[in-house]
């Protein structure tokens, strides 16, 4: 398979990640097309790395897979402190940051 297989399939993840960002109402829905965008991400970085023969992107890879397991907790906390104040997770009911 070539670069522009890769390419385009991590545009199409993207793509359905920024959709899924953009649409939905939901918080652990708009979490998973976060984490979408991320893996097309991880996609590009590694296709780069092997098309170029280096280790650079797969090393970026690794720590943006640590960053996504910290931000996987911190975000699942915050989805859970909302549910618990605010009874419901749909981002046009949950207004807790306005004055």
């Amino acid at each position: 398979m070539s670069l522009e297989h890769y390419l385009v399939l991590s545009a199409i993840v993207f793509g359905i990640g920024m959709i899924g960002v953009l649409i939905q109402r939901n918080l652990i829905l708009m979490f998973m097309s976060i984490e979408l965008m991320l893996v097309a991400v991880n996609i590009n970085l590694v296709a780069f790395s092997k098309y170029l023969h280096t280790m650079v992107g797969q090393v970026f890879v690794v720590f943006i897979m640590c960053v996504a397991a910290a931000e996987a907790a911190v975000g699942l906390a915050l989805i859970l402190s909302f549910y618990r104040n605010k009874e419901t997770i749909n981002v046009d009911e949950i207004n807790i940051l306005r004055g």
